[in-house]
This record gives structure tokens, sequence and C-alpha cells, in this order.
């Protein structure tokens, strides 16, 4: 029977801290949804480790089936006892399977992988090509012929259409920009992260990021040189592009001289922060990944350690909090986006149910795994709705994304923010009602 080759495997060490304990099972989102063992952590560990011993066959259909399903959300690594890094097995297993499966794949899977994975994400000039594309097809009238003509229903792309995000009318492009911080002298300089689909879907929260950032004390760059983060290739079983993207952005970050790399999506974040782990057993880089991820901040845990800045204006708005699986569960971030939220003076924070439950975007998820995905945003978005609040607060776009599609089938006003977005929207609001106004309006009465 076909077990596992080559480099990138399963490490063995890992699986084998699993205790079969079950403790991870109602955290785990698709058996939440389906209550089948091997649709939980537990069952898919005992699947890996069978394909490893020569038991089962890499490519059987059910192994294969959940190594597909799983979200990769990590919810299991949070609560496990015995520390099974469970990210560690899964993408390795992914991995396996994409190069077991190389050479039988359908063209056109094959031509879309490629043009995704060694395309879209690898230039982000070309990504920024196609967006102009799309973003002139939703604002042409384009996009109402092609629905009210079926042409997309014809094509057999209409749910993908639907779930695009609408690009931004003026893209984030990362071209060595420096901004300085508003008081001086500057507490740190902070490296921003621009992102892929951040940059053109969600320029207005990485502008938000820049502003709230030189609020806090911080001079910011934007090196040209930083590209993707390599998330979506690892999630997609490509662990060597993954780090061929990876080392751009250590050589961008080594060269800028800033104190910090931050973040403002929480899957890139949690990519970011594993390079020491990606590149482990490379002599080369290992050490450069390492010293690299321990300078990588989520800009909530950032803006929480080094303080907000003075100024923060009312934002009258009931909000609640959708945690983003790979910052409060990967990356172990669940009170600083609070505390920063709680900051904010009018805000009233409410909180959901299952607020850390996957909401079911994960990267690509929503594309590959529909049906689970579906379930998944419809849970979320009930959870969010039962709060009565306004917005909903998230940081990570993916999840922004599957929310405000959510939202919109619900026919919901409710609307999707970053967290950032909050807080830029508050310093915009500041009006100053100083002492030292009150005293001059004084002196001119007396």
């Amino acid at each position: 029977m076909r077990g596992f080759t080559g480099n990138d495997v399963p490490p063995a060490s890992v699986y084998d801290q699993c205790v079969r304990c079950g403790l991870c099972l109602p955290t785990c989102p698709t058996y939440v949804e389906t209550l089948i063992e091997t649709s939980g952590p537990r069952g898919r560990i005992a699947l890996i480790k069978a394909v490893d011993e020569g038991r089962l066959d890499l490519l059987s259909p059910g192994f294969v089936h959940q190594m597909s399903e799983c979200l990769d959300c990590r919810a299991c690594e949070a609560v496990c006892p015995s520390g099974v890094a469970y990210g560690q097995l899964l993408e390795p297993a992914r991995t396996q399977i994409e190069r077991a499966t190389a050479g039988t794949q359908p063209a056109g899977r094959r031509l879309t992988r490629w043009f995704t994975l060694d395309g879209l994400f690898a230039h982000l000039s070309l990504m920024r090509f196609v967006a102009a594309l799309l973003r002139f097809y939703q604002r042409s009238g384009l996009r109402g012929f092609a629905r009210r003509s079926g042409l997309l229903r014809a094509l057999g792309v209409e749910r993908l259409e639907a779930m695009a995000p609408e690009f931004s009318e003026r893209f984030f492009v990362p071209r060595g920009q420096e901004w300085v911080a508003t008081s001086q002298p500057a507490k740190l300089t902070a490296f921003l992260h621009a992102g892929c689909v951040m940059q053109v879907a969600f320029a207005a929260v990485d502008e938000a990021t820049v502003r709230v950032l030189q609020r806090a004390g911080c001079d910011v760059v934007a090196p040209r040189a930083q590209g993707c983060c390599g998330a979506i290739a690892i999630h997609a079983g490509d662990l060597e592009r993954g780090r061929a993207l990876a080392k751009k952005n250590i050589v961008a970050f080594e060269r800028s001289g800033a104190d910090a790399y931050v973040v403002n999506a929480a899957g890139c974040g949690s990519s970011l922060k594993e390079y020491g782990h990606l590149f482990a057993d490379d002599p080369l880089w290992a050490e450069r990944a390492a010293a690299f991820a321990a300078k990588v901040r989520d800009v909530t845990e950032f803006l929480d350690a080094v303080g907000l800045g003075p100024g923060l204006g009312a934002v009258n708005a009931v909000v609640t909090y959708q945690e983003p699986c790979h910052l409060a569960h990967a990356q172990r971030i669940s009170a600083a986006p609070r505390r920063l939220l709680a900051a904010i003076p009018g805000l009233v924070l409410r909180e959901m149910e299952e607020s850390s439950l996957c909401c079911g975007s994960a990267g690509v998820y929503n594309v590959t795994q529909p049906e689970m995905a579906e379930r998944l945003g419809r849970r979320k978005i009930a959870n969010a709705l039962a709060t009565e609040a306004q917005v909903i607060a998230t940081a990570n776009p993916g999840c922004a994304l599957q929310l405000t599609n959510g939202l919109r089938d619900a026919e919901s006003a409710v609307i999707v923010k970053h967290v950032v977005e909050l807080l830029d929207e508050s310093y915009a609001a500041y009006k100053p009602t100083s002492r030292a106004s009150s005293a001059r309006a004084a002196s001119t009465l007396g």
C-alpha cells in the first residue's frame, strides 16, 4: 500500500503525541457539524498515522476527502492537553497527496492551480492587473448584464462570481513608502505587510492600519520587495512554493531595518509566524527564518502592546467580535482585539455564541468545500445576528468576505469592519474638548 514518501512527511513524533482524549472534538467545526469521528482531529490523526504505517493507501478516497474537508483552523491545537501540533501533520499530508496526483489531475484543475499559485500569488503585479479588470467588470454594468443574461449560470461560475469581493477603488501598492509617526520621537518602526487580496480588495484596511499605527507613535514602512506570505500555497499542499515566497519576505524585512513586521490579516500572520518551522530543516535559512518569525506581530497584538495614541472619539454602535481562527487558535490572540474595541468611546461590545468557531472561509475553503463552508457560514451569521449588533468586527479578509456574503444572503443590514477600521473611525470622530479650550472660552467671556 502506498504511504508517505520523500520530503515533507507528517512526523510520527507529532501524531504519536495524540492520546485520543477527544477534548478537541467540541472545538472542531466539521465534527460539530457532522458528529462523524473521521471528520474530527482525532480521527484525521488516526488516518494520517495509518497511511504513514502503510495500513491505508495515501490516495484512498476517505483519506483524500478528510485532508480536504479539514479547515486547518487549528482550534484543536489550542485545547490539546498533549500539545499536538496538528498543522504539522495536515499540511505535509496535503503535500503528499498533491505530489502523488499531480500527473493525473484534470487539465482544467492543473491550469487553475498553476494560474493561481504560480501566477496571481507569486506575482502580485499580475494579481493587481486581474483585479483591475474585475473592478471594471463590477463597475461598468457588465456584471449586471452577465447576471441577467444567464451567462454566468451557463459557464458554471455563478456562485464563484457572487462570492468575489468588491475590489477597491484604488489599490494599496507597497512601493517603499514611509509614513512618520504623529508624535515624535517614534516608538518603533513598523513594517506593514500589505498582503495579496488585502491590497486589491481591502485597501481601505491597509490605509486605516497606517493611520492607526501613526497615531500609536510608530513610523511605518511598506517596502516594495515584500510579497505573498505563502499561506495559500502551503494550505494547498505546495510547501516548496510557500518557501520560495517566504524567502522574499524574510529578505525584505532584513533590508528594511524595521523593528516589527506588522500584519492585519490573521491568516497571513499565522503563516509568517511559522516560517521558523517551515525552514527548520534548511541549514541556510533556519536561523534567518526563526529570527524573522520572532518579529512578526498581528496589528491588534502590536497595538495592544505599544499602546494606542490619544484622541479616540465616539463610535456609537453595538459591535460583536468574530474571532478569526488563525488569530485565536494559531496565534492564541483573543483578548487584545477585545481590549482595543473596548477602548473606543461609545462602542458597546456584545459577545456572540461560538465566536471562535470557524466561519467557513479558511482561505479558499469556501471554493473547494462549498457545502460545508455554507453550513458553517449560516451558523456564524445566526450567532452574530442573535446579538442584535450593528457591526461585526473581525481581523481577517477571508472572514470579512465570508461574513459579508452571509449577511447579504440573510438580507441583513449589519456591516462588517476590521478592528483597525473602527479604531481609525474613532480617531476621525475625535472632537477636542480640552480644559485648555474651556479656559480660553472662559477668558473670552471674562
